[in-house]
């Protein structure tokens, strides 16, 4: 006997998933609250898991730095972008939101601990902007108009952000950010072929074809030919006679 292909309830715990995927933004962000308010209220401090560039035992800041913060404020200013950004993503790029997010997260702890400067680094602020710079650049990559919509929501929103690149101040690791911006360009380009692609309509593609076709020669065109090209477009016409029986 064989077996059903889909068994009782799979259909809405499919659902659920989907759900918990769409959401994935705002469970990353409590996840965040989660960590910071168990260090408030246990009066500890989970700095050791921080980023320390190039130490061994700075490795394990590549996974954790980004779920800690320094205060309520460092955490508060990266909860907002994350939702917003996070939500643009998944609901834009369904096919490859999950691997973009995963991508940024880890490629920029990676950069981070290869080249940062020696001091300890944490907070969520580099996947802020990978997102960001993968989500602009990608819009406009993609030439599909929805996707180019939001690059330019983003400049209307976040267009400051670009300044947060550059050492202007040594109490902020801005070589987060800059790797994470890097990371996400990057990305926007190396996964082009992935995702959502530009419909191209069968109009467009009999339109191409009838411009490259060569347009018919006129009568005076054809009398400028020589006798050889002349030929090639005589008419001929045969015509039989039947004897009359």
């Amino acid at each position: 006997m064989a077996l059903p292909l889909t068994l009782p309830g799979m259909a809405r715990f499919s659902r659920h998933i989907i759900l918990l995927k769409d959401l994935f933004p705002f469970t990353f962000v409590v996840i965040l609250w989660l960590i910071h308010l168990t260090q408030a209220f246990f009066e500890t401090s989970f700095s050791d898991y921080s980023l320390y560039p190039r130490s061994i035992s700075g490795l394990v800041g590549i996974i954790t730095a980004p779920l800690l913060h320094g205060d309520f404020s460092h955490l508060i200013g990266n909860s907002l972008p994350l939702i917003v950004l996070g939500l643009l993503l998944f609901s834009n790029y369904k096919e490859i939101a999950g691997k973009v997010f995963w991508l940024v997260y880890v490629s920029n702890g990676i950069l981070l601990w290869l080249f940062a400067r020696e001091a300890f680094h944490l907070g969520a602020s580099g996947v802020v902007y990978g997102l960001a710079f993968f989500l602009f650049f990608s819009g406009f990559i993609r030439k599909i108009p929805r996707l180019t919509m939001v690059s330019f929501l983003l400049i209307f929103i976040y267009g400051s952000m670009v300044w947060g690149v550059l050492p202007f101040d040594p109490k902020v690791s801005w070589e987060a950010h800059l790797y994470g911006a890097f990371s996400g360009i990057i990305l926007a380009f190396l996964l082009r072929k992935q995702g959502p692609q530009p419909i191209r309509h069968w109009e467009d593609e009999e339109e191409a074809e009838g411009e490259s076709a060569a347009a018919p020669l006129t009568d005076e065109e054809k009398m400028l030919l020589n006798p050889e090209q002349q030929k090639e477009f005589e008419v001929k016409v045969n015509y039989e006679f039947k004897e009359k029986e």
